[in-house]
């Protein structure tokens, strides 16, 4: 590996180990094994370098929510099952993923005072919004509709709220039972469309 690519690994290491709030450029440049002045000549500044790093640790991540989903297709046909299944997978990536997920939860406390770091955020929620659609529907990829937008949106907003209930007290985290009898439940309550 050449220097970039060993920032970058030292970065991820750091995000995983420390965090995205207490990662310092020599935490980073002694974690990679790389001068500190590399950190600039490379990525501009150590935040920059945090930004990549954590995005494409995000997209590493996505392989293994990728390969639950795919376990979940290849065990069943039944959409009920698939689904609960999928749900109690997730928890196995929240525990190899831990210390992402949290860093992906500082990184957004912070981006309110960071513009470029709101900026990634906000590139990297949109792809992810068409991945997570494509992912649940066993499909390499959807078109960027409205309807798949707003797929997409729904299970970020499952996946980010159960991360936050596992970060905060793994055995009061919602089961994929839970999560199926809550979508039951809401969309009992939500009346159908008026015909037009």
């Amino acid at each position: 590996m050449g220097n970039r690519e060993d920032l970058m690994a030292g970065a991820k290491r750091c995000l995983y180990e420390k965090g995205y709030g207490r990662t310092t450029a020599r935490d980073v440049a002694t974690a990679s094994g790389v001068s500190l002045a590399a950190i600039g000549y490379h990525f501009g500044s150590k935040d920059a370098l945090l930004n990549a790093a954590m995005i494409e640790a995000i997209g590493e991540m996505g392989l293994a929510l990728g390969a639950v989903v795919n376990a979940a297709n290849e065990a069943t046909g039944d959409p009920e099952e698939r689904f609960v299944a999928v749900w109690e997978g997730l928890k196995g990536v929240f525990e190899e993923h831990r210390g992402l997920w949290a860093a992906q939860f500082e990184a957004l406390a912070q981006a309110a005072h960071a513009p470029e770091l709101a900026h990634a955020l906000a590139r990297a929620q949109k792809e992810g919004r068409l991945g997570l659609a494509a992912l649940f529907q066993g499909l390499p990829e959807v078109p960027e509709t409205e309807d798949e937008l707003a797929r997409g949106a729904f299970y970020q907003a499952l996946l980010a709220g159960s991360v936050a209930q596992w970060l905060a007290a793994p055995e009061l985290a919602p089961s994929g039972r839970d999560f199926l009898r809550g979508l039951r439940l809401v969309a009992a309550g939500v009346p159908e469309p008026a015909a037009r």
